[in-house]
């Protein structure tokens, strides 16, 4: 950054002297989902983070990788970086599976997210500066649920509070029958009788005796998914964030109701300046997922590679892109780290090649690009592309 500005200005000609070797000002230069995304003082990156039970494989791991790669490239462009990544710890699955491990929901989910963070900090991501955690923010999503139907945008029924979603699958892209088949993939009902429409949603539901409870002005109840991340982001970062990150499937229904919620009830738009949807892996021709049990666990990856160089393979490609993972994938990596590492240990210094290494990076965060030339030319843009990447 320019730290060499003053406080004060100068006044008169004399002191007005010119900079000698200024960084170049990069706040301005960071491109993001195709679009230029200006910076200034501080970048907010909101990260929608684990649903903790069956923690953690390969594909959780590359949204929050990229994540922490984009908060370090974000950095390097001159300003200071603000992270959050939830845990959402009230879910019907959940709770679901804390039944079947014979556990309290609450003690499972702080035992899984352990896990989580554990790996997370084998891959050299940083801790994030705000943790919220859906249990802790029940009252914000009530008052949410409060604004919401203060400004028309939901209803009260039965002890639910639906919000109006006309127009959130259209402003997706998504047609009637697309946008329905994914709310059903998460878990939503459509066909639900208590609702005006299918696309309305729960910010608001109420709770059988087997699931958790908490007070609310329209019963004992719980928040519904959309809202949660909805209350904790605009409890962290206030109405409106630079970046929201997840995986790709999570630009709809979740991000496009979370974002749609706060931009109703808070007037602001748009609640994100940018969306980045980290392609998803799969294995066997399938999503990696817990549903369809082909999970690569990161542990496992950990126990027989070096951290970094499962870091460079989940890196080193386009970041919305979907790929296929197999075991040669690892190797491979492991590789072209052993080529980095030796492309760094040359002691030259390359002003011009650092300079087209940083230009990949805030270019959409164009990783294979960086590595190309960083490989090649080694010495100082090696080094600056381990660094910025964490892969030391």
């Amino acid at each position: 950054m320019h730290s060499n500005l003053s406080a004060s200005g100068i006044l008169g000609s004399t002191g007005r002297v010119p900079l000698v070797d200024s960084e170049p000002l990069r706040t301005s230069d960071l491109t993001l989902a195709g679009r230029r995304l200006p910076l200034t003082a501080k970048a907010r990156i909101y990260v929608c983070g684990i649903t903790p039970y069956l923690v953690t494989h390969l594909g959780h791991a590359a949204t929050f990788v990229w994540a922490d790669a984009l908060a370090s490239v974000a950095h390097l462009a001159g300003v200071d970086v603000e992270t959050c990544r939830n845990v959402t710890d009230v879910d019907d699955v959940l709770t679901a599976a804390a039944l079947e491990h014979g556990r309290p929901y609450d003690e499972f989910a702080l035992t899984q997210e352990f896990l989580f963070d554990r790996d997370m900090k084998a891959l050299g991501n940083k801790t994030p500066d705000h943790s919220p955690h859906a249990r802790l923010h029940v009252a914000h999503v009530t008052q949410l649920a409060a604004a919401l139907l203060a400004t028309g945008h939901a209803y009260e029924r039965d002890g639910f509070v639906y919000f109006r979603g006309d127009g959130v699958a259209t402003r997706s892209g998504l047609s009637e029958k697309e946008a329905i088949e994914k709310s059903r993939a998460f878990g939503d009902d459509p066909d639900d009788t208590h609702r005006d429409a299918p696309f309305d949603v729960p910010v608001w539901r109420p709770s059988p005796e087997d699931e958790p409870a908490w007070p609310s002005p329209w019963g004992w109840g719980r928040p519904g998914w959309h809202a949660e991340c909805a209350a904790m982001a605009w409890a962290t970062f206030g109405t409106s964030v630079d970046v929201i990150v997840g995986g790709e499937d999570l630009s709809y229904p979740h991000h496009a109701y979370q974002s749609a919620m706060v931009e109703a009830a808070s007037g602001v738009a748009p609640f994100a300046r940018r969306e980045v949807h980290i392609g998803a892996v799969h294995k066997d021709g399938r999503k990696m997922a817990k549903s369809t049990g082909n999970m690569v666990l990161v542990r496992e990856l950990l126990s027989a590679h070096r951290p970094a160089a499962v870091r460079l393979m989940l890196l080193n490609r386009p970041w919305h892109e979907t790929w296929e993972y197999a075991d040669s994938a690892v190797a491979e990596a492991e590789q072209e780290l052993d080529t980095l590492y030796e492309a760094a240990g040359r002691t030259h210094v390359d002003d011009a090649a650092d300079a087209v290494v940083v230009a990949a990076l805030l270019d959409d965060l164009d990783v294979p690009r960086a590595v190309a030339v960083a490989t090649e030319t080694g010495g100082s843009a090696a080094r600056l592309l381990l660094e910025v990447l964490k892969l030391r």
